[in-house]
């Protein structure tokens, strides 16, 4: 994969690096600082945890399968002054304790951040218990939720520090493996959303690993005569719906890409921003159908099999009339 410059659009080689190190390696050094910070798994192992198992045992806890539990755990703990961190697969961190989410975590405005790892089809060859493919539209539904999805790994240092600077509950989507870097550590990630490439004739939005099929798929249709930018949108909750309204307005069409459900996620969170405008946009949303997934296969496989690959996806926004 290849590095944009945030300034001119070009590209450049970029190393990749662990997702799950790049989030616990920033993670250790602010537990490391703040003995207040907890980390708490669902049983959920990752070499970099190894750290906090070593180095500080106090502030780790292995709750065992019962996230239910942890985030009312973690709640009891936030009120006693501690920042706990929750980590575990996407799918069980948010869905399955829903509603301690919603009433322990968001009802009081306590600082928790859960940590969920796995986004979209990782898990592909598990099936559709592990697949986080409705986690962004039920998440997005909880007032007082922020929500981080990085696609590189200096994003998601930054969001996990933000997360811990934050004074609400927050759910930070990470991947599980390598992505390359997009993004030098000094860049400021306060606006939510970056324009990694610009574009004349159509806009991408994209979010997590989406980011880097959707520079890629930009590379193929500029060999089509279609200038196409991309737009990574890595805070989908609270969005500076002005700043990003400004950014896309000025673009002929508009597509998102996503490895979500198409209902509920940043397609839906687009349209419902740019519905407002006085001048229309047309757009075209590209994501998951509102089914589930019972094919088994791995994470590339799935995408070619729904459409979410990069051959399909130019293939789609050029029959796009």
């Amino acid at each position: 994969m290849a590095k944009p410059d945030l300034t001119t659009g070009s590209v450049t080689s970029a190393p990749a690096l662990d997702m799950r190190d790049a989030c616990f390696e920033e993670l250790c050094q602010i537990a490391t600082a703040d003995r207040n910070v907890v980390v708490m798994t669902d049983d959920m192992g990752a070499f970099s945890l190894e750290k906090f198992e070593k180095d500080l045992a106090p502030q780790y806890f292995n709750m065992g399968i019962a996230e239910q539990n942890i985030v009312s755990v973690a709640a009891g703990l936030a009120l006693g002054g501690k920042r706990p961190f929750i980590y575990g697969i996407s799918t069980f961190v948010t869905m399955r304790c829903y509603e301690q989410i919603r009433v322990d975590l968001c009802c009081m405005n306590l600082p928790v951040t859960i940590i969920g790892s796995g986004a979209g089809y990782t898990y592909g060859s598990d099936g559709p218990t592990h697949h986080a493919t409705e986690d962004v539209a039920i998440m997005r539904a909880l007032p007082e939720m922020t929500i981080f999805n990085p696609s590189d790994p200096v994003l998601t240092a930054a969001m996990v520090r933000m997360a811990y600077k934050n004074s609400g509950p927050a759910y930070i989507r990470i991947e599980k493996g390598p992505l390359p870097c997009l993004y030098a550590e000094q860049h400021d990630f306060q606006r939510g959303f970056e324009v990694l490439r610009p574009g004349r004739d159509v806009v991408i939005v994209a979010t997590g690993v989406m980011v880097h099929s959707a520079l890629q798929v930009a590379e193929e249709l500029s060999n089509h005569s279609l200038d196409a930018g991309v737009v990574d949108l890595y805070r989908i909750k609270p969005i500076d719906e002005g700043a990003l309204s400004s950014s896309l307005g000025q673009a002929k069409r508009l597509i998102t890409i996503e490895e979500n459900s198409i209902i509920g996620g940043i397609g839906s969170l687009v349209a419902e921003i740019m519905a407002g405008r006085s001048r229309p946009v047309p757009l075209k949303r590209i994501a998951l159908p509102d089914r589930f997934c019972c094919e088994y296969g791995n994470r590339e496989w799935l995408h070619a099999y729904q459409g979410l690959d990069v051959k399909s996806l130019a293939k789609t926004i050029l029959e796009w009339k």
